[in-house]
């Protein structure tokens, strides 16, 4: 298996203060990865610097071919494109259709083909069984529904990593599996996930690699060892 993302000895900061230290971690093509830890541990902080929201100014680090170190704002797009994003918010455009939300995501990210727009959006919504409401506008759907659609949007690019942020943190557990079965599927397929979380209850029933994020630093060991540690 290839390696899709590798971080050496990097410090990640949130303004001027560090947030985790000294990190390193090599995630594989098609692994399924949970960051759990406490709110405010550092997960997003993480998640953020392999998508390029906070740049990387020591250590080394890499995802998707691309070199995080420094990366200049203009390459950010280029790596995006490489990324599937879903965010525990959602982050929908409200006023417009599930369709035309998709829509815009393609046409951020360079594509121009009317047609081939078209298709891709009713392609990615069929994928996670939403197409049937493409019309509908984000407030008619329900918490699950929107997620999907997200998920849909994260998939518009067919990308090979998919960084997830609590995307099941304001849903129930029944919607939760759902989107769970969602992201594991799409695993099966090949697509690498990483996903932070804190329901111990999803890490026990959907099985994938563990990485505790705690006291400023990342590091691997069992789920049931990483609930004992956040919940102490």
């Amino acid at each position: 298996m290839s390696t899709q993302i590798e971080i050496k000895e990097a410090t990640i900061f949130q303004g001027n203060m560090p947030v985790l230290h000294r990190v390193n971690l090599e995630v594989k093509s098609g692994e399924f990865v949970y960051l759990v830890g406490r709110t405010g541990s550092g997960k997003s902080s993480l998640l953020k610097m392999l998508y390029g929201d906070l740049i990387l100014t020591e250590g080394e680090a890499s995802i998707a071919g691309f070199n995080l170190n420094g990366m200049k704002k203009k390459e950010i797009p280029y790596l995006r494109r490489k990324l599937g994003i879903v965010f525990q918010d959602f982050q929908l455009l409200t006023d417009r259709s599930v369709y035309k939300n998709l829509w815009f995501a393609m046409r951020a990210t360079g594509w121009k083909d009317k047609a081939a727009m078209r298709q891709n959006a009713f392609d990615v919504l069929d994928k996670v069984n939403i197409k049937h409401k493409d019309y509908k506008i984000p407030g008619e759907l329900s918490g699950g529904e929107q997620q999907r659609v997200v998920v849909a949007r994260a998939l518009i690019n067919n990308p090979d990593i998919i960084l997830a942020d609590e995307p099941t943190g304001n849903l129930d557990p029944e919607v939760t599996d759902e989107v769970m079965e969602l992201l594991h599927s799409l695993s099966k397929e090949g697509k690498t996930v990483v996903m932070a979380t804190h329901d111990y209850r999803v890490i026990e029933k959907f099985k994938g690699r563990v990485i505790t994020v705690a006291d400023g630093k990342v590091f691997e060991k069992s789920a049931a060892a990483s609930a004992e540690t956040t919940q102490a």
